[in-house]
């Protein structure tokens, strides 16, 4: 067991530096130097840093750097380490928290006695329920109609299957509300409603496949070219 603040204090002494030397030479600040040398390690931005000054600073003045990081760790921060949270306090909440839980345990097997012995009252309720079942589910059948099913929208399928292709998408004409414009890159598709009819205009027409309602829209042809498409 040595001091670790005046032996490092000694040895910059005999070799002639002052603390602005050192950091210089080690790029560790003066005031964190100095609390190396006077054991105030509260100072240290941290036991890590500490542990990383203390080492760069004892190896630069030939000293053994790991024996006074050992030093450290038996004399200082041991100590850190100590205040720890108790084991017994985990403990203690794990048989409040064991007692709750034979509290609430207890208490539903205390409502399901009560009921068991109190459940004539209910029982009638149960039976006229499951008595009136069966007719009401006779009724059910007796008036029941097929639901009306709304036909399926149509849709339109643009897939640029052959190469990329420019697309120009409007509802219901040259002149109506645009919802699409782009490029669709090979591979690509756009799925689109038909409930108001599309008007599209297409800058490689023959780079695509179009299917309405799963059908393909032929002859399609290779310059640019506007398209209708209704249900």
């Amino acid at each position: 067991m040595f001091e670790i603040g005046s032996s490092l204090r000694e040895a910059r002494s005999r070799r002639g530096l002052s603390p602005a030397d050192v950091h210089r030479a080690i790029r560790i600040r003066e005031r964190y130097l100095t609390a190396l040398e006077e054991e105030r390690w509260e100072l240290l931005p941290g036991e890590a840093y500490g542990k990383g000054f203390l080492r760069t600073y004892a190896d630069f003045l030939g000293l053994h750097g790991q024996l006074y990081v050992d030093e450290y760790n038996a004399r200082v921060a041991q100590h850190d380490e100590e205040p720890l949270v108790p084991e017994p306090r985990r403990s203690h909440g794990l048989l409040v928290r064991g007692a709750a839980a034979v509290l609430v345990v207890g208490a539903v097997v205390g409502a399901l006695v009560a009921w068991r012995q109190s459940g004539s009252p209910s029982r009638p309720h149960v039976a006229v329920a499951a008595a009136a079942g069966p007719k009401v589910v006779q009724h059910a059948k007796q008036h029941t109609t097929k639901p009306v099913v709304a036909p399926k929208p149509t849709f339109a399928l643009v897939r640029a299957t052959r190469d990329r292709s420019w697309l120009l998408v409007r509802i219901g004409g040259p002149n109506g509300r645009q919802i699409y414009t782009g490029t669709l890159e090979q591979g690509q598709s756009l799925k689109l409603g038909l409930a108001r009819g599309l008007w599209l205009r297409m800058g490689r027409p023959q780079a695509l496949d179009i299917t309405v309602g799963g059908r393909l829209v032929r002859n399609l042809p290779a310059d640019p070219t506007d398209l209708e498409l209704t249900r």
